[in-house]
């Protein structure tokens, strides 16, 4: 009996998601969902819109290779609308946000663009990093066709305070989701029936491999492992029914698409890219004979980019822990000027392009502000503000780390700012964040939103005639919470001048997209980092405290803030927790059942989501599940948009689809996407529950999740609780172990070299 948290696959070499043991077929049958691949029937429906959230400590690999998609939503979205006018069509908050995103990118490859130079030469390599940098060569001068490489040119020193020299950045504009056409949608389902596989997935394959989408099937049927959710093992069923006796494991089309697919799963991870040993490891794992020329062949044909990071020099601070480095072989004689060592790293463009803007981005903020102090920043400043207020007021980007109770300060920064004259705004991870970090402030709510609303355009200040935000400070709290691109796009976003504050508590779990951006910069010590010094009060604040250090003390808790719930088993875990959330905390605390939070490692298994939300769902809100399995009055999370858990309630549904109330709004989640982007929510797991809090929390452990829990998992786990902690208790000293001994796993990111080359290393 296991409890299938998100961390249960094995993981191939550094990390790379590795599947388990799903047998092949020749008729390419889909083995069952809970399994983590994706049902026969239900191939492409991809069950659970928020499985994919990460759990463990944020760098674990999915247990649903489908459950949280890359392109989650970009088909359709749901009825969260920002109408432009009377006749304007309704748009969803992600629809909004993709076009964002789009246009962002759009303005990222323009800005590249302006760059010049070759890739530096990093230093003499031998055996497959130089074939691997060969390709990359060969590729780059045009030797073999593929779209241009991506190069990292050392940048000029920058000036202070430069005139802008990013091109106009327009506003975003949603823009409807179109879908394909009927008969394209017939032509890519033949194929499909013709391979064995699920014909429901003909709408989704023809949405992501566009026109001819029947057409590239049948000439590279491993084009299938672009579909979410869709595993190797019945990519290579498909692909044996339409090509016969000419399918085999040697197969460039395989190794090129295996390629791809390993390091999509590496996203879901957490990770930016993969270092080549990584790669190629990962590939043989997967039954490729030839893993370094399929990294070749990905890279020559555009699929995948290829860099070469240089490593930090002697007496330089480390790099954040990673695969083994490739080095220069080690009985080569240097010629003329010592080379410093590089790595070799692999990855897809979209983050590639993400971490690079970003750097670039940050750089700007770093190095733009002058020595003389705006006169508006002056005024914050001679208002007897605190050391926040003076560190922002002279430099463009500042880190601030510390727990719940240190988010009063961020908050009188935001209050000074305001009252000197400046434009400031602050976002948060959750509505729930936004919603507690207002009632901080003496002018509250217009000028706290949400990462997603700021890039969607749904709320913040507006942006001015160049498309950048219309502030002189922009306040990030949660910002553990931030992916690679969602940074990249905040950063992109302000105005010459302006300041940025990343705020955070660095003991939580890691962001649900690729990426550590809030690590990488402390890390990097390229900015001013202020540490609070405001401990979280009580019983609670004092445990969640010494979880941040690695200890699990005793903590006394005279008014029962925590309680410890011994449990032998599963079952008995369930019945208690059920008894928890409807008798004893409401009955001891007054806090209602829907003001309690419960957290689980995982979604399967005898005491996951899935369970506990049956047996709470029986108890709180018995009925028939008559609209696609909900009835009005039910908890749920919604998620809008991969990595973004929105917590709700029903109210009802009708014939445009399930109606919630979801942050004080209204939305409408068409039908056709109710059972991929709603789930139950009484029970969550960790990093759904990430960036909100409840009155009270009931944590539950049991005995078979012992090896999902990590010191960022529990901190996390635990914190979510204002009033009162029960923990339902089964891993016995497992507990205490992984507080201690079981840090957050690495990730492989780029973000710490690529500003290192920009910035100088703060003292």
């Amino acid at each position: 009996m296991s409890t299938e948290p998100e961390t249960t696959e094995e993981t191939g070499a550094e990390g790379v998601p590795e599947s388990p043991g799903v047998p092949e077929s020749a008729e390419g049958a889909v083995p069952g969902a809970e399994t983590g691949a994706v049902s026969g029937e239900d191939m492409g429906a991809v069950p659970g819109g928020v499985e994919g959230a990460r759990e463990g400590d944020g760098g674990g690999d999915p247990a649903d290779a489908g459950s949280t998609p890359e392109g989650e939503g970009i088909a359709s979205g749901d009825a969260e609308s920002t109408p432009e006018g009377d006749d304007a069509p309704k748009l969803s908050e992600a629809a909004a946000e993709l076009a964002a995103q789009r246009l962002e990118r759009e303005r990222i490859e323009r800005r590249k663009a302006e760059k010049t130079g070759p890739v530096a030469s990093g230093a003499k390599l031998s055996g497959t990093a130089a074939d691997l940098l060969a390709a990359v060569r060969a590729v780059e001068s045009g030797e073999k066709p593929a779209r241009p490489a991506f190069t990292e040119p050392a940048p000029a020193p920058r000036r202070p305070a430069p005139a802008p020299v990013t091109p106009p950045r327009p506003a975003p504009v949603p823009s409807a989701p179109v879908a394909p056409p009927a008969e394209a949608v017939d032509a890519v389902r033949r194929v499909l029936t013709e391979g064995g596989a699920p014909p429901v997935l003909a709408a989704q394959a023809t949405s992501v491999l566009g026109e001819g989408a029947d057409a590239v099937l049948h000439e590279d049927p491993w084009q299938l492992l672009r579909i979410t959710g869709v595993r190797p093992e019945q990519a290579d069923g498909f692909a044996r029914a339409l090509l016969g006796a000419d399918c085999g494991p040697d197969d460039e089309r395989r190794g090129r698409a295996l390629t791809v697919w390993l390091l999509e799963q590496a996203a879901l991870a957490g990770h930016t890219a993969l270092e080549l040993p990584a790669l190629t490891a990962a590939l043989a794992q997967r039954g490729v004979p030839d893993a370094e020329a399929a990294v070749q062949a990905a890279l020559a044909e555009g699929d995948a980019l290829a860099f070469q990071d240089a490593l930090e020099e002697p007496g330089a601070p480390a790099r954040p822990a990673a695969a083994p480095a490739v080095t220069p072989a080690a009985d080569e004689e240097s010629e003329g000027e010592e080379e410093r060592p590089v790595r070799v790293l692999a990855g897809l463009e979209r983050y590639a392009l993400a971490e690079e803007s970003l750097a670039d981005a940050l750089g700007r903020l770093i190095n733009a502000p002058s020595e003389e102090t705006p006169p508006a920043w002056e005024k914050a400043v001679s208002s007897g503000a605190s050391e926040l207020v003076r560190a922002v007021a002279g430099h463009g980007l500042v880190l601030h780390t510390g727990g719940e109770a240190a988010r009063a300060e961020p908050a009188a920064l935001l209050d000074a700012a305001r009252a000197a004259g400046l434009r400031a705004f602050a976002v948060c991870h959750t509505p729930d964040g936004a919603r507690r970090f207002a009632a901080l402030l003496s002018d509250a709510a217009s000028y706290v939103g949400t990462v997603a609303g700021v890039l969607s355009g749904t709320e913040g200040p507006g942006r001015d005639q160049e498309g950048a935000l219309d502030l002189d400070l922009l306040i990030v709290l949660d910002a553990p919470q931030l992916d690679v691109e969602s940074a990249a796009m905040l950063a992109e976003s302000l105005p010459d001048g302006a300041r940025l504050l990343l705020s955070g508590d660095p003991a939580v779990l890691w962001s649900a997209g690729p990426g550590r951006v809030f690590a990488d910069l402390l890390a990097s010590r390229a900015c001013p980092q202020l540490a609070s010094r405001v401990p979280d009060p009580g019983p609670l604040g004092e445990l969640v405290s010494g979880i941040g250090v690695g200890e699990l003390g005793q903590v006394e808790a005279p008014g029962k803030e925590i309680v410890i719930v011994p449990v032998r088993d599963a079952g008995e875990a369930v019945h208690r927790t059920v008894q928890l959330v409807a008798d004893s905390v409401p009955r001891a605390f007054g806090v209602r059942p829907e003001q309690t939070v419960v957290i689980t490692p995982g979604h399967g298994g005898a005491a996951g989501t899935r369970t506990l939300n049956a047996a709470l769902k029986e108890r709180l809100n018995p009925g028939p599940g008559r609209f696609g399995g909900f009835d009005p009055g039910d908890v749920v999370v919604h998620s809008p948009a991969p990595g973004r858990a929105v917590p709700g309630r029903v109210v009802g549904a009708d014939a445009e689809g399930l109606r919630l109330e979801c942050a004080g709004g209204p939305v409408v989640v068409p039908k056709e996407l109710v059972e991929s982007r709603v789930r139950h929510g009484w029970a969550v797991t960790a990093h759904q529950a990430v960036g909100a809090r409840w009155p009270a929390a009931v944590v539950v452990l049991p005995g078979d999740a012992a090896q999902a829990l990590s010191r960022p998992w529990v901190y996390t786990a635990f914190g979510r609780a204002e009033r009162h902690l029960s923990v339902v208790h089964g891993v016995e000293q497992a507990l205490p172990q992984a507080v201690a001994e079981v840090p957050a796993k690495p990730r492989t990111t780029r973000l710490r070299a690529l500003l290192g080359a920009q910035v100088p290393v703060a003292g």
